[in-house]
C-alpha cells in the first residue's frame, strides 16, 4: 500500500509506521517537527530495507491550512494514496482539563474538530483517487461517559461517531473507515499514569491495526480485551457509574 500516516514520529504511529515499512508499504510521514520527520524516515527506510524513499510533509493539527498541502505532498511523492492512517492527537488527565480551561478547549479542538477537518480533506483525496481505507486512532474513552475522562472522553465519542457516520454513507463508494479504539496502551503518552489491568505493547497492538487495515474492520479494539471490558460498562445502570472510579 501507498500510505500517509499523521503522526508516525510516537508512539502507536510509529509502531504502526514500523509494521508497514517491514512489510514493504511505501509510506509518507505527516507531522509538525522536520527533524523528527526526518530521523522516522531514515529509521524507516533502512528497515525496509528499499532505495524507495520514505516521503515527509509539514502537517500541524493545531493548523488546518497544513492539511491541504500535507496530503497533496504524500500523494505526489507515492503516486497515489491507497491509505491515510491518522494517530496524532493531545491527552491530558482529567484533573489537567479541569484546572486549565483552555487545555480543555485545546485537547477537543484538536481531537475532535480538527481530525474530523482532516479526515475531510483525506476522504475527498481517496475518493477522487478511486477509494482507499482511512484508519484513525479514536478510543476507548468515546464509548461512554465516565468520571476519569470526561473531556477527552468526549471529544473522541464525537470521533467515533463520526467515523461510524461516514462508513454508513462512503463505504459503497469505496471509503473503507477504521476506527481505532485503543485501550491504555505503553506508550510515551501514558508513560506518566499507572498501567491498568490489559494494558497494550505498542507493537502487538499495531499487529492488530494492520490486519484491521488490511481487512477493511470498520472498528477495532486494541488490545482485543476492551471489546468486552466496554460491552460491560456499556450496560451498567447510570447509578451504578456514578458510584464507580472507572
Amino acid at each position: 500500500m501507498r500510505v500517509a500516516i499523521l503522526g508516525a514520529t510516537k508512539g502507536m504511529g510509529r509502531s504502526l509506521a514500523r509494521a508497514m515499512a517491514a512489510r514493504g508499504d511505501r509510506l509518507a510521514l505527516l507531522g509538525r517537527d522536520a527533524e523528527q520527520l526526518e530521523r522516522s524516515a531514515a529509521d524507516l527506510q533502512a528497515r525496509a530495507g528499499s532505495d524507495e524513499p520514505v516521503i515527509t510533509a509539514i502537517c500541524d493539527l493545531a493548523d488546518p491550512s497544513s492539511f491541504g498541502p500535507a496530503l497533496d505532498a504524500a500523494a505526489a511523492g507515492l503516486g497515489k494514496l491507497d491509505c491515510v492512517v491518522v494517530t496524532a492527537g493531545l491527552f491530558a488527565t482529567q484533573d489537567q482539563l479541569e484546572a486549565d480551561p483552555e487545555l480543555a478547549l485545546r485537547l477537543v479542538t484538536l481531537d475532535f474538530a480538527n481530525t474530523v477537518g482532516f479526515c475531510e480533506r483525506a476522504r475527498v483525496k481517496l475518493l477522487a483517487g478511486g477509494g482507499g481505507k482511512l484508519c484513525v486512532f479514536s478510543s476507548v474513552a468515546g464509548d461512554r461517559g465516565r468520571k476519569p475522562v470526561v473531556i477527552y472522553g468526549a471529544a473522541k465519542a464525537g470521533l467515533s461517531a463520526y467515523l461510524e457516520g461516514l462508513d454508513h454513507k462512503f463505504r459503497a463508494q469505496g471509503l473503507q473507515t477504521i476506527c481505532v479504539k485503543p485501550g491504555f496502551v505503553k506508550t510515551g503518552m501514558t508513560a506518566n499514569l499507572k498501567p491498568p489491568p490489559f494494558a497494550g505493547e505498542p507493537d502487538a497492538v499495531a499487529a492488530r491495526v494492520l490486519r484491521a487495515i488490511d481487512r477493511g474492520t470498520p472498528v477495532v479494539y486494541a488490545p482485543w480485551i476492551w471489546r468486552f471490558v466496554m460491552l460491560a460498562i456499556r450496560w451498567l445502570p447510570r447509578f451504578v457509574m456514578r458510584r464507580i472510579g472507572f
